[in-house]
């Protein structure tokens, strides 16, 4: 009878196991936040060749698979892959090798900043990026005379924080050919007394750049793999780089291919000939890493550096208006030229005029045409009159930290009256139904956890203002979660692939330390991004 009972119970552990199905990677003890259509929760998790397998219970998790690696999340927190989507991935590796200037708080500062770095890393044409003269008690630009005296045979080049402007002295003026007479339309050469003061705003700066050493191969691909593991460390899975060359864009598909670069990127390329003439007639290129379907065109310049378009003049500089970068005729036949492709146009528009240019070309581009998902990038000052631009279809991609740093000398830029259309996330939200969120790193830092707190609390880390920036515009927490994953994803064509913890979609996704949905708003900074996945693979 023993025997009898005994081979019963042996069958039966056999046919419980025979109708299990086999999983790679089984993630219980968690509390997930799934982030699907009704943003419903779960405690596990199964994984089959990257994709996620079930979501669900753990107790049914395992009643239905066998995987023989299994992880006990002991209750922490998971969310979908972190998407950023906005930001520069290769110019932040890029920016490993230079002068970080960010955080300084004088000239004086970033000139000791400098000579340390070029007696470190001598090098025969010195760069640096991150100053912001907006930080510094006194709050004009500066001018290259020190630089000059410091940097007598050497070029440099010092780029303001937002990418919008640089300060370089007189031998990098002299080999980009820039003297008091030279006119570049779509910027400015500030001059004092005719001659160039040495800061360069928005197109002059192409000049140098032409100028300027390349880097080589070795050192482009040191830079995609710094930026990585940068954005590895906080969780984000997928950047969407807001303007890349045919030349970089090969490069990282085919470290992807390699195995050398894991990270998903979404490439915008850059509005150039060679870029337009290839990819538009060459069409989409998609991989399991990379997606080249949009192109990124600059429409203005940035509000810190009062290159914005604005309607009417800057409320800190009479008779000043800013600048387009892009000509609207061109803004205009670029959309055109677009919309008869299934690429994207993305564009960068930071000042009300910029963006009712960019608004109307859409509109006129995109008429009889379905599901196209044009984005403004920034969509930073709106009128009153044009938000509903983004009730047709078009979808704002905004980024949160601009509104924490820009908010202390905003109103002094654009009044009490046109401040308020200003980083309007939530109407922007209301509009459009959805916002796709990002940092426009490194013009701010790298952290999505920063983005989240700006999004929902408006305030900086000292927790200025008391009750938060113009705080009508804040997201609830789960319109930023989305906004960082789903929506994103959405913006980018790639809802139906990641975005959401669901059955089918790639297993991108995040083990934070804290619970990012309830903790205090104050501690949401703080969190970190404590294991981090891509394709049910460990990548931190």
């Amino acid at each position: 009878m023993k025997n009898i009972l005994f081979a019963t119970v042996l069958a039966l552990s056999m046919l419980s196991c025979a109708t299990k199905q086999e999983a790679d990677v089984i993630v219980y003890n968690a509390k997930i936040y799934t982030v699907d259509a009704d943003f419903s929760k779960g405690n596990s998790i199964a994984i089959k060749d990257g994709k996620f397998l079930a979501v669900g219970d753990k107790e049914k998790i395992f009643q239905d698979f066998n995987a023989a690696n299994q992880l006990d999340a002991e209750g922490k927190t998971i969310v979908p892959g972190l998407i950023d989507a906005h930001c520069h991935f290769y110019g932040l590796g890029l920016n490993q090798q230079v002068v970080d200037l960010v955080g300084t708080s004088s000239f004086e500062e970033i000139l000791e900043k400098v000579v340390a770095f070029q007696k470190e890393n001598p090098t025969n044409f010195i760069r640096g990026r991150g100053w912001d003269q907006n930080d510094w008690e006194t709050k004009t630009f500066p001018t290259k005379d020190k630089l000059d005296s410091l940097f007598p045979d050497t070029p440099v080049a010092l780029e303001r924080v937002d990418g919008h402007a640089y300060l370089v002295n007189k031998k990098a003026l002299e080999l980009a050919g820039i003297d008091g007479t030279t006119e570049v339309n779509g910027g400015e050469i500030v001059t004092k007394s005719g001659r160039p003061t040495g800061v360069l705003v928005d197109n002059p700066m192409a000049l140098v750049d032409q100028v300027a050493p390349k880097p080589n191969r070795s050192t482009q691909i040191q830079a995609l793999k710094a930026a990585e593991q940068l954005c590895f460390n906080y969780g984000l899975t997928t950047v969407n780089d807001a303007g890349l060359n045919k030349s970089t864009i090969e490069l990282i598909d085919s470290l992807q291919q390699t195995g050398d670069l894991s990270i998903r990127v979404y490439a915008m390329i850059s509005n150039t000939a060679e870029n337009l003439d290839y990819y538009l007639d060459k069409g989409i290129i998609k991989t399991d890493r990379l997606n080249v379907r949009s192109v990124k065109v600059y429409g203005d310049g940035a509000l810190g550096s009062r290159g914005a378009a604005l309607k009417e003049p800057y409320s800190d500089h009479d008779g000043h208006f800013g600048a387009m970068i892009t000509p609207v005729h061109d803004i205009e036949s670029l959309a055109e030229r677009i919309a008869a492709t299934e690429y994207q146009m993305n564009t960068h528009a930071i000042g009300d005029s910029a963006n009712v240019v960019v608004l109307r070309a859409y509109e006129k581009a995109l008429a009889g045409k379905k599901d196209r998902r044009w984005k403004v990038e920034h969509a930073q000052v709106v009128s009153e009159d044009d938000f509903d631009y983004f009730a047709k279809g078009i979808i704002p991609s905004v980024q949160p930290t601009h509104a924490t740093s820009d908010m202390y000398w905003a109103e002094d830029r654009l009044g009490p009256d046109r401040v308020e259309g200003a980083y309007a996330f939530k109407k922007l939200l209301d509009k459009a139904g959805i916002v796709a969120l990002g940092t426009d790193f490194p013009v701010e830092r790298v952290s999505p956890f920063l983005t989240f707190y700006a999004a929902v609390a408006r305030q900086d880390l000292e927790e200025y203002p008391e009750g938060g920036f113009q705080m009508k515009d804040a997201l609830s927490r789960e319109e930023t979660l989305k906004g960082m994953t789903i929506w994103a994803a959405y913006s980018n064509f790639e809802e139906a692939e990641k975005g959401s913890i669901e059955v089918g979609k790639v297993a991108d996704f995040v083990i934070l330390s804290d619970d990012i949905m309830t903790i205090p708003a104050n501690r949401i900074p703080s969190i970190k991004a404590e294991q981090v996945f891509v394709d049910g693979k460990q990548v931190k």
